[in-house]
């Protein structure tokens, strides 16, 4: 068996590894930084399937590193599209109350935008019909943040990838981890011995399971759920100028049914939030093993009968979203000219990589980073991860990783 060695040794290549990775290389020039990623190529999970939206930082309590992070990891990203020449669109967003007990949850992202420095402007009933004429409020107002936009997730990520070999990182794809010994911080990857400085688990849907193996992360496991989007057919006829979501629940860490325009205009309706029943299960039964069903099934029913943070609710509207009847009348609540002839489908789906504390039940709402003895983990690189990427990575290397 070969053997090689690298100073900083990072586990997933998706944007949180990579941006990571090109943070360290900036702060140790002289340093070795190797990738590892077990696919062909970066960014094939999370997030390469990520929607593209620069999320604007509104929902988050200001004390969450999600609110510290987001808003100046959008400013950051549009820049960097910007000086690279990458598509940018910059649409905005509104915010609708989809139901009228739904009122005190836009007064409360109201409040957080001003606590989080996002500039936010209430609608009135006239005001948003000028504004999103297709949109339903339940209240008759709305929040309109115009900062928000949208990129291409493939293309940043090619981007950032890019600079990563350009600044002399190794990229290691198509191998599969083997053993780890944390204590001689040494590991095999595709039959071949690496010795490591300091590792850094960024393996997003695999993460739990990647820091078990380091003997981090044991109160943690990955409940994955899987999102489902429909495609508007253009000739719907539906005047959609921004993106529009609905007010979430801000107990659970889902937004709801949505519109997202991507890149090329093309307008997505959704997703869903339904389990994955594999941390790869993006169609029927692909990507799931018995173990994992076990496994998965078994956390779900532990939600259920626990019924914490109204995960009962929470199954049943969205559980039944896995079906076009139940989708399109969810749909129709934020868009009521909405018909089911113009939902097409399409091949656009992703899986998030939830962690749930096995020790409340709860299912982690903030980004979540744990330290062991020559390695860290992020473990809980949920959106708006690859919004924040920039900023998040430095927090990574300023508060976990030793200089």
């Amino acid at each position: 068996m070969t053997g090689r060695t690298a100073d900083f040794l990072i586990i997933g290549a998706g944007i949180v590894g990579l941006t990571i990775a090109v943070e360290l290389k900036r702060r140790n020039p002289g340093s070795k930084v190797v990738v590892l990623e077990k696919e062909r190529r970066p960014g094939l999970h999370s997030s390469g399937r990520n929607s593209g939206v620069l999320h604007s930082g509104i929902y988050y309590p200001p004390s969450s590193l999600k609110a510290r992070v987001c808003g100046q990891g959008a400013r950051e990203m549009a820049r960097y599209c910007e000086e690279r020449g990458l598509p940018l669109l910059r649409i905005g967003k509104v915010l609708v109350p989809l139901r009228p007990e739904d009122g005190p949850q836009l007064d409360l992202l109201e409040a957080r935008a001003g606590q989080n420095g996002v500039e936010a402007e209430r609608l009135d009933r006239a005001r948003l019909r000028d504004a999103e004429p297709e949109a339903r409020s339940a209240t008759g107002e709305a929040l309109l943040v115009r900062q928000t936009s949208v990129v291409s997730s493939s293309d940043v990520l090619e981007s950032v990838a890019g600079d990563a070999r350009g600044a002399g990182i190794e990229i290691l794809c198509e191998g599969a981890l083997g053993l780890v010994d944390a204590e001689r911080r040494r590991l095999d990857w595709g039959g071949e011995s690496i010795s490591y400085g300091h590792a850094v688990n960024a393996a997003g849907l695999h993460a739990d399971s990647v820091a078990h193996r380091f003997g981090a992360g044991r109160a943690y496991t990955l409940l994955p759920f899987k999102g489902i989007y429909w495609k508007l057919d253009p000739v719907a006829g539906l005047d959609i100028r921004h993106l529009i979501y609905p007010v979430p629940d801000l107990r659970v860490p889902f937004l709801g049914v949505h519109t997202t325009t991507a890149i090329d205009g093309t307008i997505y309706v959704g997703p869903t939030a339904v389990p994955a029943f594999g941390r790869e299960n993006y169609r029927g039964m692909e990507g799931v093993t018995p173990g994992e069903l076990l496994r998965i099934g078994g956390l779900l029913v532990r939600q259920l009968a626990s019924g914490r943070d109204g995960f009962r609710r929470l199954a049943w509207q969205e559980g039944r979203r896995y079906f076009r009847r139940w989708f399109v009348h969810g749909a129709q609540a934020l868009l009521p000219r909405l018909r089911p002839e113009h939902l097409l489908p399409c091949t656009k789906v992703g899986i998030r990589s939830q962690m749930l504390d096995r020790r409340s039940g709860a299912l982690v709402t903030d980004f979540l980073i744990e330290s062991a003895p020559g390695s860290t983990h992020v473990l809980n690189a949920i959106s708006p991860a690859f919004t924040s990427a920039f900023p998040f990575a430095r927090h990574v290397c300023d508060e976990h990783i030793p200089s």
